[in-house]
């Protein structure tokens, strides 16, 4: 059975998400957790023992904020795009972007440039699903987006258009940032 394209890249994604988040649980958590001392393990109820939860690496904890991040930006598909909306109902591309990130705890500045200005810059090759994508043109950012892995993005590109997963074009006029860890 052969399954269309974006769908196993999808599925690609979510195991691969499912992966790492397993593989980088920190290892001394699940150590101390797994080899409990005799006196923790007296004085610790059994149901607290089992129901322990491990501790996540810095690593892991973004690679889940960041697909839920891509979740929410996911939601807003088919939103007509506003200038200067914030949502929920519509959105600019900036509006998108600080609306995702909102769901899950983070404040991000109203327009492009300010949230270029307040992220921390990465490589492409270091980019993952969540980070921001910028295009730049004379050293300014005119548009934003959230990054959802495969060269894709989530945004609202322009009046008349609709929120939408979108291939990045222009490659050498975009930059990669990130906010938090």
């Amino acid at each position: 059975m052969s399954f269309p394209l974006p769908l196993r890249r999808l599925l690609l994604l979510i195991a691969a998400t499912a992966i790492a988040t397993t593989l980088l649980i920190t290892p001394s958590a699940t150590r101390a957790e797994a080899t409990p001392s005799a006196a923790q393990a007296a004085a610790t109820p059994s149901a607290a023992r089992a129901g322990a939860t491990p501790k996540l690496t810095p690593v892991a904890a973004g690679i889940i904020r960041g697909n839920k991040i891509v979740a929410v930006a996911r939601a807003q598909q088919g939103k007509p795009y506003k200038y200067g909306a914030r949502g929920p109902g519509a959105f600019d591309c900036s509006g998108l972007s600080g609306f995702a990130y909102g769901k899950v705890g983070l404040t991000l500045p109203r327009t492009a440039q300010a949230q270029y200005t307040a992220a921390r810059k990465i490589s492409q090759a270091a980019a993952r699903p969540g980070d921001l994508v910028f295009w730049m043109s004379g050293g300014r950012a005119y548009h934003v987006a959230v990054y959802a892995g495969a060269g894709r993005v989530w945004h609202a590109p322009k009046p008349g258009d609709r929120v939408k997963l979108a291939r990045i074009w222009s490659a050498s006029q975009v930059r990669f940032a990130r906010i938090g860890s």
